[in-house]
């Protein structure tokens, strides 16, 4: 039975909020830091595990939450909560003051068996304000291990949250009171509910509700329930949408059966199965426990079970009861002394307002506002508190604040409580994340092998059993110096340690004495003169030799200390992971199917194995356990917990799978929010430090998860990062950490895309084109078709015909522009286009591909949507005939076959494969013809850029070969020598299928005429390279920028400034509206790439740091002006000329670019100049 007594609070800010235990006549405390080995203990409870990580948009507080949480395990002092930062290790995250990578620690928690907490008793409920005694839960505490990751809330480092989140069971949502829903607010509980963890949210910065806003309790009271509805607005419609596929995929299995029994009576059901489906515990609502109201940097936080529990001792009222009617709108009857509902009708104060918030807001006004020393030492002595004189005599009122609050109502207590309560243990993963993360690309869970899908159940269990599969999931590689980790840190010596060196410096000390005087006795100086000299002479090469050997092993021990050494961030989900372990390394194309196939049945990792794709041997070097700024050594790590392995750099990459058994499959690919967009190519000051510039970018490919390192054909080492504020780290780290070498960057290599368009109507300066404009037009371009060479010929619809350096084949091309729809649609589904593209290279070999049913589904709507936009008589059948999708055959580009008689197979064969259809026959040399269409769309003829959004028609194509192909095709049989006889008949389908495949590459071979132009084959490639470019010039040619969409939070006094800014670099507003309840304005627009570098440093510096915005990449757009277009009027000259007031702004871009490439840049370039002279003065 749990014992209450009240009782005054002894001091809170040196305690770790581990629940006590109070005797009336013997006060005992047990408060300690949680030792390494009580964290080892836990962490074989597996029910008593909560791995979690904390999300929120920039500046929200979640690293100040991170540090009352560290305070509470008495790691850092709880004055220092907020201002220390403890989990932002790195020197640039303190600079800037945001968080920049995901960092893991381990916290122990002890609670009561009931709701135990620092509450308060209210003397009368209607006086002004309210004084309440503190109420403290006497009774066994549970034990837990809290897992902490901290993750970072700017845009471009969206790819650490998406490491953390895989990790975790749940996740702490940081709302900022003032700010409310923000984008990356959105962007996080979308990733939450992708990996479906549990959230539980935390209002914080409650007080700039009272000292910066100035609401009054009510108020506040009804700006947080408009906010509690906007978090939920975004949860709800994350599950109308999974409940509303969910309908769909059951409507469309009922209309398969419909077609069936078509006879029976088909009734539609209108109901989008929203109703039968319970969201209850979806929700956050104060009342069900999962919301905490709190101000991180003053150290309080609450839950309004704490009041309940409080208030129902204090009024005689059930708890039950106070706990539904506390938060909503429900009054308090003095007269009948009952709760009744209809607050807001009556004009009446909410119960949460006169019961919690005139208590918080009457604090802040005596402590902050008022500084009534009189009013705080009331306070103070009603609440039971005790506070140091320092504290009362502090000059900062938020010293002595943080000082009450922390004792009054912690923050840290109520929000680990409400973890431990509301956030499920690692035993109780779902299983349907369970087959998410085993479910890889184009596989679905039923058709992975037996073996694969048993695991299932080691998943579920989480057990840590001997018999139970190590499965481990690495999210991420992060660099660590030599000199923090364990083994290399200087530990503090023992009591023995001491002695024995003491007796060690005697003993050498006695020896040296005696060598002295040995020397100097008069034995020495009897011995024959060649000895005396030698021996110097002896010494001083000895001394050389130490001083050498010294000095070698003091540079290995430096480049030792310099070197970086990577530690896995890894979760365990199955077995115990043990140092020294052997395990296998699952990439993530790893196939367990092939490898199950190819391996001994029950065989182990300490076996001789063959090699196996994407699966290597290795054997755990270390385990640690992740401490924020440092590691603890382990020797085994059990099932549901978060560690850090060493030792796997050279065998992981970013991230990758562990397990001892290879049926295990790799687990889902992690789901990245930002997209990779900016570049900048990388060079050495010194050329000799080239090698170490290499070694450097591969470190930090493998440190951070969202960059990218590519060398490009020019030889060029091109880095590619997320945004400005990412790519700026990643050149610190290269210079300072990876390379430590003086590097150059590039001005940022921004990308474009090429694409034509329909002919238009307006021209540069927003004129109708009259017809004698047009005609003038079309002069131009016949003008330009002359140029071309004899072996091209362009008609006036734009149809392209060129024929091969040596006249045998002819190709005719056309170039079509493909509706914005289809573009996006390519773009949004290059996962399935590559899935169809690896079945139909399946099918050439003759091998079949398992595609899931659902993918298989989603193929069939790719389809019907790509039907449904492409309308139109130019466009009838076009869905039919699509012979491939380009560049890297997955990108927004179409080749299209409308050659008269050629039927080869449907890229669409996925879907006819159930169907019997006639065997279509592959003309040679098509593969040519896709290569060439490919090598068309990776760059452009504007500036060498791929294209985008542009279809490819291929209406003729025509051969005129010499030798005839089936002569070749025989003396290729002929010249083979005979076929060896095999016994297994599986062998011999297979040295015959690989023969087919030999002998179909050699008839292409073997068809190219080889002559002084080269193989066939390569000439047909180029010529249709060459067609798509000239049928691409032959139409309208614009540049395609990519675009940012930018958020922005500002006052009204700085929207002027803000705009010119916007304006001056090509942006476009496209919505404004006030948040209500505050002066604050939100702007979204849409601004260049191109233009957006130095653009969050400058609208700071112009707003006063009262705007700041937010850049996620949108889409692509094309840029409106012509970048060939001459001006020729008067009207235009003005606009566009020498003296023009604005550029061109798609020149502008094709010139950087091909300028940058080394490309034919022409432009106007004075040489010679010489200074202008008068006539009224010589200078």
């Amino acid at each position: 039975m749990t014992q209450i007594n009240v009782l005054r609070m002894t001091r809170a800010t040196g305690t770790t909020h581990f629940c006590a235990s109070w005797t009336r006549g013997n006060i005992k405390v047990k408060m300690r830091d949680a030792s390494l080995e009580k964290i080892i203990a836990l962490q074989k409870k597996t029910s008593h595990i909560r791995n979690l990580c904390i999300l929120a948009h920039v500046d929200h507080g979640k690293t100040t939450l991170a540090d009352s949480l560290v305070a509470s395990n008495g790691i850092i002092s709880s004055r220092l909560a907020g201002k220390l930062r403890y989990l932002d290790s790195r020197e640039d995250e303190q600079i800037r003051g945001i968080t920049m990578k995901s960092s893991g620690i381990s916290l122990h928690y002890t609670t009561g068996n009931g709701h135990c907490g620092l509450l308060l008793l209210q003397h009368h409920v209607l006086l002004m304000y309210s004084w309440l005694r503190a109420v403290v839960v006497i009774a066994g505490g549970n034990e837990y291990l809290i897992n902490l990751i901290d993750s970072p809330g700017h845009v471009d480092f969206s790819s650490e949250v998406s490491t953390a989140v895989r990790l975790c069971d749940g996740a702490i949502i940081v709302v900022d009171a003032v700010e409310g829903v923000c984008p990356q607010t959105q962007v996080v509980l979308r990733q939450a509910w992708l990996e479906n963890i549990r959230p539980v949210l935390v209002i914080n910065k409650m007080d700039r509700l009272i000292v910066e806003l100035k609401l009054t309790s009510q108020e506040a009271f009804t700006h947080l329930q408009k906010l509690l509805e906007q978090v939920n607005a975004v949860t709800g419609s994350l599950f109308t949408s999974k409940v509303l596929e969910e309908r769909a995929e059951k409507d469309a299995e009922a209309q398969s059966s419909c077609t069936e029994n078509s006879s029976a009576d088909q009734v539609y059901d209108w109901s989008a199965g929203l109703e039968e489906t319970d969201d209850s515990d979806l929700y956050f609502s104060p009342d069900r426990g999962n919301v905490v109201f709190a101000s991180a940097i003053d150290g309080w936080g609450f839950r309004i079970h704490q009041f309940a529990e409080m208030y129902s001792q204090k009024m005689g009222i059930r708890f039950s009861v106070l706990l539904k009617t506390l938060w909503g709108d429900f009054y308090l009857n003095a007269k009948a002394k009952k709760i009744m509902k209809g607050a807001q009708s009556k004009g009446k104060k909410a119960l949460f307002v006169q019961l919690v918030l005139d208590n918080i807001w009457n604090m802040y006004d005596a402590v902050v506002t008022r500084r009534d020393k009189e009013k705080v030492e009331k306070m103070v002595t009603s609440l039971g508190l005790k506070v140091m004189s320092r504290d009362l005599r502090h000059s900062d009122p938020k010293v002595l604040l943080s000082a009450i609050c922390s004792q009054w109502l912690p923050v840290a207590q109520a929000v680990l409580s409400m973890v431990c309560e509301k956030l499920p243990c690692p035993a109780e993963i779902s299983a349907e994340r369970v087959e998410k993360l085993m479910s890889v690309g184009a596989r679905r869970f039923d058709s992975l092998p037996e073996q694969t899908q048993e695991l299932k159940k080691a998943f579920l269990d989480c057990s840590a059993g001997e018999t139970a599969p190590v499965i481990v999931f690495v999210s991420k590689m992060f660099a660590v110096d030599s000199k923090a980790l364990p083994q290399n840190k200087q530990r503090p010596l023992t009591q023995e340690e001491i002695s024995q060196r003491r007796e060690l410096a005697r003993q050498r000390h006695a020896e040296r004495q005696a060598a002295n005087q040995s020397a100097d006795s008069p034995r020495s100086a009897d011995a024959g003169g060649t000895s005396t000299q030698a021996s110097p002479a002896s010494g001083a090469v000895t001394d050389a030799l130490c001083a050498q050997t010294e000095a070698l092993s003091v540079k290995a021990a430096v480049e030792e200390e310099n070197k970086e050494h990577f530690v896995a961030f890894a979760r365990v989900y199955s077995g115990v992971i043990r140092k020294g372990q052997k395990v296998f390394v699952l990439g993530p194309k790893y196939n367990p199917s092939l490898a199950l196939r190819a391996l001994p049945e029950g065989c182990s990792v300490a076996d001789v194995l063959p090699s196996i794709p994407h699966m290597s041997c290795c054997t755990v070097d270390s385990l640690y356990l992740l401490m924020g700024r440092e590691l603890e050594e382990l020797d085994e790590v059990p099932s549901g917990n978060v560690l850090g392995i060493g030792g796997m750099e050279e065998f992981i990459l970013k991230s990758a799978t562990i397990s001892t058994s290879p049926a295990c499959p790799p687990f889902t690919p992690l789901n990245f929010e930002a997209t990779p967009i900016v570049r900048v190519a990388v060079e050495p000051k010194h050329p000799s430090d080239m090698p170490k510039l290499v070694r450097g970018m591969r470190l930090l490919n493998q440190a951070d998860p969202c960059a990218e390192v590519l060398i490009q054909e020019t030889g060029e080492h091109v880095l590619v990062t997320a945004g400005e504020v990412h790519l700026q780290r990643c050149l610190d780290d290269l210079r300072e950490r990876f390379a430590k070498i003086e590097i150059s960057a590039s001005e940022p290599i921004i990308p474009f895309r090429e694409t034509v368009i329909r002919p238009p109507k307006m021209d540069m300066v927003n004129e109708d084109l009259g017809k004698q404009q047009k005609v003038a037009v079309i002069h131009q371009l016949k003008e330009e078709h002359m140029k071309n060479p004899e072996s091209v010929q362009v008609d006036s619809t734009g149809l392209v015909t060129l024929t091969t350096s040596n006249k045998m084949a002819t190709v005719g091309v056309r170039a079509i522009p493909l509706p914005e729809e289809v573009t996006r649609l390519l773009e949004d589904n290059v996962e399935l286009i590559r899935t169809m593209e690896q079945f139909s290279l399946f099918a050439w070999e003759d091998k079949t591909l398992d595609i899931n049913q659902k993918i298989l589904e989603n193929i069939q709507d790719f389809k019907v949507k790509l039907e449904s936009n492409l309308q139109g008589h130019k466009w009838r059948g076009a869905v039919e005939h699509i012979w491939a999708f380009g560049p890297r055959r997955c990108g927004p580009n179409i080749l299209l076959n409308n050659i008269e008689g050629y039927r080869r197979p449907s890229i669409w064969q996925c879907l006819e494969r159930e169907k019997e259809t006639e065997r279509a026959e592959i003309r040679d040399f098509d593969n040519s013809i896709v290569s060439g269409f490919q090598l068309a769309t990776l760059s452009g003829p504007m500036c060498e850029e791929p294209l985008m959004g542009v279809c490819f028609s291929v209406e003729t194509w025509d051969m005129k070969i010499s030798t005839p192909l089936a002569q070749r095709d025989s003396f290729d049989e002929d010249s083979q020598p005979a076929e060896p006889k095999y016994d297994d008949q599986s062998q011999r389908s297979d040295i015959h299928e690989t023969n087919s495949n030999r002998s179909r590459s050699r008839a292409e071979a073997a068809g190219s005429s080889v002559d002084c132009y080269g193989p066939f084959s390569g000439q047909l490639i180029a010529a249709m390279k060459e067609a798509c470019r000239y049928a691409f010039q032959a139409r309208p040619q614009r540049l395609m920028a990519a675009m940012y969409t930018c958020e922005i939070m500002a006052t009204a006094e700085v929207l002027g400034r803000m705009y010119a800014v916007l304006s001056k670099r090509e942006g476009r507003v496209l919505q404004e509206e006030m948040k209500e309840g505050t002066d604050m304005f939100i702007i979204k627009a849409v601004l260049p790439v191109a233009e957006s570098f130095g653009f969050a440093d400058e609208i700071r510096k112009r707003t006063s740091g009262l705007a700041s915005p937010q850049l996620v990449f949108s889409h692509w757009e094309v840029i409106g002006s012509d970048p060939f277009w001459v001006p020729t009027t008067e009207e235009e000259y003005l606009h566009f000329g020498e003296k023009a007031d604005s550029a061109n702004q798609a020149l502008k871009y094709r010139n950087a670019v091909r300028r940058r490439k080394g490309l034919y840049v022409e432009e106007k370039i004075v040489e010679h100049a010489e200074k202008q002279r008068t006539l009224g003065k010589n200078k």
